[in-house]
């Protein structure tokens, strides 16, 4: 816990996602979540550690003892109801939405005794973390994948020759210019595999800044559900397009079923950056158009033909739904030979397309209603300010169907995948 000294008093997002990452550390970590009940059950903080989780809202705390010293009242609480949960062993993080609330309960439990800090920003915070690990990094070829814990989103910078290109980059942009100044490298092109619905893409936004070109696959410029095209420029992308990244060739595949437009980029012929088709442990939902009768054997026919390229296809994918999907290095990644065995959905797939359809009928998550108003925000048929962006990309995403029948909010199903 060499991280967070002896008498500190909050954390930051950065360093709780370490202590999080830190499988062989001896401190027990406790998260006490002060945040309103459906806030809590919508999406909490998870990490590759064991760790204690401990909720109670804050206005349940403050209302329970009459004190004015909002510390003292949740000294009060937490001594009468979180003694079996506490140890004085253990590092407590508390947490709320924006750090305010959260700061009063640290305080009471050092006054206990307990060693407890405030996540500073709260699950604001904990939302706009951004994590960088680099999947191979040469003089020929640099692949960085860029993680938003919070949501289990992936993203990817391919550098070679001085040269950059971005694949689904999410909302805050910045990450990615400021990622290629560190490389020493210039961002000519910006990809989306496809028009996302669980997160909102920096991407065209991003490409008019650099003035560099932003691709998308038709299809995907119009939106599912409003038959509207968008408003966004962009160059169309189609199957087997390929760009030169310095020495390194990028080559686009049209994979249709996620979405009509939905898009696979293979780099230098060994990394396939799957965006939402093939996860670490799922494959993509059908159904986020409202067309899953129709695009889940279009989305069976995609499988099939990725599932031709060979085993030591290194699959980079765009979600993850836990964290113990990373390997000890931090990376999502896996061999499409190790997913040809183990992956569940892929699984089906080698059965058959009957055997696949019934499969994924039965396993689609529930729909969150703000996926509509982030492919429009993607379309550029929605401009929205900061709080509404925020409030729109709460919780995980639901790109994955479920791992077991009848997915729905709050089973794994209802993850971020």
């Amino acid at each position: 816990m060499s991280l967070v000294p002896s008498n500190a008093t909050e954390i930051s997002a950065d360093e709780l996602g370490r202590l999080l990452e830190d499988t062989d550390a001896a401190t027990p970590l406790v998260i006490v979540d002060v945040r309103n009940r459906d806030e809590f059950d919508r999406w909490r903080i998870e990490g590759r550690r064991p760790v204690t989780l401990v909720h109670t809202p804050y206005f349940d705390i403050i209302e329970a003892v009459d004190s004015d010293d909002l510390a003292a009242a949740a000294a009060r609480y937490a001594a009468g109801h979180w003694q079996d949960q506490l140890s004085r062993h253990a590092l407590v993080v508390t947490v709320c939405a924006r750090g305010d609330g959260s700061a009063f309960v640290a305080e009471g439990l050092r006054r206990l005794g307990y060693r407890a800090v405030n996540l500073r920003g709260g699950m604001l915070a904990w939302a706009d973390r951004y994590v960088t690990r680099f999947v191979t990094r040469s003089d020929r070829l640099t692949l960085a994948q860029i993680a938003r814990p919070a949501r289990g989103c992936l993203s990817y910078l391919i550098a070679s020759g001085g040269e950059a290109a971005v694949v689904d980059p999410l909302r805050h942009g910045g990450h990615y210019e400021d990622l290629a100044a560190q490389l020493g490298v210039r961002i000519t092109a910006v990809i989306d595999t496809h028009a996302h619905a669980d997160h909102i893409s920096s991407g065209s936004v991003l490409a008019r800044r650099l003035g560099v070109g932003y691709h998308l696959h038709p299809y995907d410029a119009l939106h599912p559900m409003d038959a509207v095209p968008g408003t966004v420029p962009y160059e169309p992308i189609r199957d087997g397009q390929t760009w030169r990244v310095g020495e390194v060739t990028l080559q686009a595949l049209h994979v249709p079923g996620h979405t009509l437009g939905n898009l696979v980029i293979l780099v230098d012929d060994r990394y396939l950056l799957t965006g939402d088709t093939i996860f670490v442990d799922s494959v993509a939902r059908p159904d986020l158009g409202g067309q899953a009768e129709a695009w889940t054997p279009l989305h069976y026919a995609s499988l099939r033909r990725l599932l031709d390229l060979p085993d030591d296809t290194l699959v980079l994918p765009g979600h993850y739904s836990r964290p113990d999907e990373a390997g000890d290095d931090g990376i999502v990644a896996a061999p499409l030979g190790r997913l040809r065995r183990e992956n569940d959905g892929l699984r089906q797939v080698l059965a058959g397309e009957e055997a696949f359809v019934a499969y994924a009928g039965s396993r689609l998550p529930f729909f969150p209603p703000a996926y509509v108003d982030i492919k429009r925000v993607n379309l550029g048929l929605l401009e929205p300010d900061e709080d509404l962006a925020r409030e729109l990309e709460l919780g995980p995403n639901v790109c994955a169907l479920a791992a077991h029948g009848g997915g729905a909010a709050g089973s794994e199903g209802g993850r971020a995948s």
